[in-house]
């Protein structure tokens, strides 16, 4: 048994906060919002009243935030969690924040606090079911260190060095953006043309875009059109002027869907 902090209770940090408890560890959450601690209070979380609180004597503490400026507030802000950690516990930042703002958050830490980026593939139903890809990066014995934690969660993928795990995270984000706009294109196309809709999703399935259809076309797969836009415009920040027409072109597709939708959205039947 490992004593863990979550720190953020939307649906992935409760989902996380839920297994992690399942799995026999001893769990403190946090949210902003302290309605939304309420699912892993039931489960048998300790609920802290400040991110301080919640990591006061634990080995490891997660952080699961929508940007990296929650991420700085929650860590660095008024009764701020980096502080609090004891010397020798692991930082786990699971937030889709790029490597660009772990670097700086290793930047900031005290001294004798260790920093894994982890961010997932997969959601609010993988880390319920404990088969997420968790993208790990930092150094070898602190990856290792917090990986019987980790592997509660899924599979665990050591990437690198520090910010690894984080730079990964942003490549699959970008292939499956584009894919699941191309699946959208695609049906688009079929509407067009007169092939039925069930025809054309058997046919992409058995296509180059098979991995990408279900996902196209899930349903309450929890991953709004608000956060796919965060995490793009997060992509093209740290890529600078490389050329990616593909997801520059996926952003722009984005910006005409509903943020509160999830984007399977994007290539729903229009006459439903």
């Amino acid at each position: 048994m490992t004593e863990i902090a979550v720190l953020g209770q939307g649906r992935m940090g409760t989902a996380i906060a839920q297994r992690l408890l399942a799995a026999g560890h001893q769990v403190t959450v946090w949210n902003r919002t302290a309605s939304r601690t309420e699912p892993a209070r039931a489960a048998g979380a300790r609920v802290a009243a400040t991110p301080a609180d919640a990591v006061r004597g634990v080995e490891v503490a997660l952080t699961m935030l929508t940007a990296a400026d929650a991420v700085g507030s929650v860590l660095f802000g008024p009764d701020g969690a980096a502080a609090a950690l004891a010397p020798g516990a692991t930082l786990v930042e699971m937030s889709t924040i790029g490597p660009r703002a772990v670097g700086e958050l290793v930047c900031r830490l005290p001294a004798g606090l260790a920093l894994v980026d982890a961010p997932v593939a997969g959601s609010v139903d993988a880390a319920a079911a404990g088969t997420l890809r968790v993208l790990a990066g930092g150094e070898s014995a602190t990856v290792a260190r917090v990986e019987p934690v980790l592997r509660a969660l899924g599979v665990v993928r050591h990437c690198g060095p520090t910010g690894s795990g984080a730079a990964a995270k942003l490549v699959l984000n970008a292939a499956l953006l584009v894919a699941v706009t191309g699946v959208a294109d695609a049906l688009a196309v079929a509407r067009a043309v007169g092939v039925d809709r069930e025809t054309a999703i058997e046919l992409l399935g058995d296509s180059p875009l098979g991995a990408a259809v279900g996902r196209a076309t899930a349903g309450g797969a929890a991953f709004p059109v608000a956060l796919a836009d965060k995490d793009l415009d997060l992509l093209l920040g740290e890529v600078d002027a490389a050329s990616v027409p593909l997801v520059r072109a996926a952003r722009a597709a984005l910006a005409t869907a509903d943020p509160a939708d999830d984007i399977a959205a994007l290539a729903a039947d229009p006459r439903a």
